[in-house]
């Protein structure tokens, strides 16, 4: 799967993490563990995590019809010699209009697996990504008066993150879920259901200081 020497880019990380409240002040300073968030970000292994949970999405539903499965072509169109024309042995050949498909795509099953410990790998890599870019902003519990878009997008506006962001919450409430629907970008994610593609696919990763605990004690 990965051959030879992963290619492994390791920066300094500041280990000190800001947490948030809602009004977008900083509350206090969250410590890092340091052998888990420690700037290394393993590219290859992304990439093959990243290349399985496409592989894993695709439906693999693509049917087409061979020759032998296209209704009629029983007899020859006309006789094998004599008329000067090529020889032709059903008119549901492939090069023929009606005809079968050659090599014709059939339902399969596209998924494969990785081992957990790549994948978890993976996933502190796209981490320790983020966190050099200064793109995770850890917020305290967030609790909704309302479930209102306005309210939610406000609270973005807040903590200065705009563009494809990804929230990260220990629970998803209904008040949070029927918030967020509407927002552009947007995406709303359990710390338990989290993965290395979904924190590489957006901009900007708003978490729940109690979640990101959570899942930095997964991690270990």
């Amino acid at each position: 799967m990965i051959k030879g020497k992963p290619k492994v880019k390791t920066e300094v990380l500041n280990t000190k993490l800001p947490v948030y409240d809602l009004d977008g002040k900083i509350v206090e300073h969250m410590q890092l563990d340091e052998k888990i968030f420690d700037g290394r970000v393993n590219k290859v292994l992304l990439y093959e995590v990243n290349k399985m949970y496409l592989a894993n999405s695709r439906q693999g539903t693509a049917s087409a019809k061979t020759r032998g499965e296209v209704s009629g072509g029983g007899r020859r169109p006309w006789r094998q010699k004599g008329t000067g024309r090529a020889r032709v042995g059903s008119s549901r050949n492939p090069l023929w209009k009606h005809g079968g498909v050659t090599f014709a795509p059939k339902p399969r099953d596209l998924s494969y697996s990785m081992p957990k410990k790549a994948i978890k790998a993976a996933l502190v890599s796209s981490l320790n990504a983020r966190l050099m870019e200064k793109a995770i902003k850890p917020v305290v519990e967030i609790q909704l008066k309302a479930p209102k878009t306005r309210e939610f997008q406000t609270l973005l506006n807040k903590l200065k993150v705009e563009g494809p962001v990804l929230v990260v919450l220990d629970k998803i409430t209904p008040e949070v879920s029927r918030s967020t629907g509407n927002i552009k970008d947007l995406k709303v994610l359990e710390g338990r259901n989290l993965n290395a593609r979904d924190v590489l696919l957006k901009d900007w990763m708003v978490i729940e200081k109690n979640a990101f605990e959570k899942l930095a004690e997964r991690l270990k």
